[in-house]
């Protein structure tokens, strides 16, 4: 900043400057050419305007840099950010309950029910609760949150579609094989089927999660289906998907305990109750509390909003065929 003097001395030296620029256009003559002359105070003094300038400048040109740096820690990106990092933490937390889920299941009907086979004996009932927890809870979870995944969202929904639906019908393929694995174990022993609430809840799941696949198989892959028709049914798609996990996670759990209340009994072979809590009993519970608690995870992703993906496709595009690009 220039002091009082320094302005003082600078308006005086502007002043003769203008002087004498007067005097010389007198005594030239009127025909001749005008000779180059200090016809303004930038060419008189440019290195003080220049000054001038640069200190004025040097202030509104460090105001762009302050607001690009704002731009890239805006709030906007800061909170994306965290809802991103909230949702991978979420989805590897599923990953690893649906595979404790699968180790725990295992390894209680190997350890301490004898192993599998497919006799009509007891080994063959035990492929019941493996295949039902594999495919009616844990492939069926992770099958769901497949489009809430962030980094498939700036790509072909196609691939993803297709690998949804595989998964989901690899599920309904082992949840029919455990079905069959039970009745057959029923008829063999001549025990009566579906008398139970468990029964009924498990059965009711599987018809309901047939009828979601074949209904979103026909919607949602059949080219023939109009995208109005989608739009439709898609909520109501979504709300069944988590009402099957939840029927299903509560068949798991009611057939965890009947099936721990039959075997942990009182007998001559010395097997502690239940109610002693004997390590076999440990393990159903804690298999229990794992389902549960994938579950919840599951539902958490479904119901937040924030993880849905983003619909790419413009409201009046036209339908697109099954094989063809598709970014709905």
């Amino acid at each position: 900043m220039w002091t009082e003097y320094e302005a003082h001395d600078t308006r005086h030296i502007v002043t003769l400057c203008h002087m004498q620029h007067m005097q010389q256009r007198q005594q030239m003559q009127p025909a001749g050419p005008p000779s180059p002359s200090c016809s303004s105070t930038s060419d008189c003094f440019p290195l003080i305007i220049h000054r001038s300038a640069a200190e004025c400048g040097s202030e509104t040109s460090a105001e762009p840099e302050k607001h690009e740096v704002r731009a890239e820690n805006s709030p906007t990106d800061l909170f994306r950010m965290r809802s991103i990092v909230s949702f991978y933490v979420c989805f590897l937390l599923c990953l690893g309950l649906g595979v404790s889920c699968v180790v725990c299941v295992c390894l209680w009907n190997k350890q301490w029910r004898g192993g599998f086979a497919w006799d009509g004996s007891p080994k063959q009932f035990n492929w019941h609760p493996v295949l039902m927890v594999t495919g009616l809870i844990v492939l069926y979870g992770n099958g769901a949150v497949l489009y809430r995944v962030p980094l498939t969202w700036g790509q072909n929904k196609l691939p993803w579609k297709l690998l949804h639906a595989a998964v989901m019908l690899l599920a309904l393929v082992l949840s029919v094989v455990g079905l069959c694995a039970v009745f057959d174990f029923h008829n063999a022993k001549n025990t009566p089927n579906l008398y139970s609430l468990h029964s009924w809840i498990g059965i009711a799941a599987t018809a309901l999660f047939a009828m979601q696949w074949v209904l979103g198989l026909a919607v949602f892959l059949v080219p023939c289906s109009p995208i109005s028709l989608r739009k439709l049914l898609k909520p109501v798609h979504v709300w069944f998907g988590g009402s099957i996990l939840s029927l299903s996670i509560v068949a798991c759990i009611s057939g965890i305990n009947e099936k721990l209340f039959f075997a942990l009994k009182r007998n001559t072979s010395g097997t502690q109750p239940y109610s002693k809590l004997p390590p076999e009993a440990v393990l159903g519970n804690t298999l229990g509390v794992l389902i549960v608690a994938f579950g919840l995870v599951v539902l958490k992703i479904l119901s937040n909003p924030k993880w849905q993906r983003p619909d790419s496709r413009p409201e009046d595009t036209a339908y697109t065929p099954l094989f063809q690009e598709e970014n709905e």
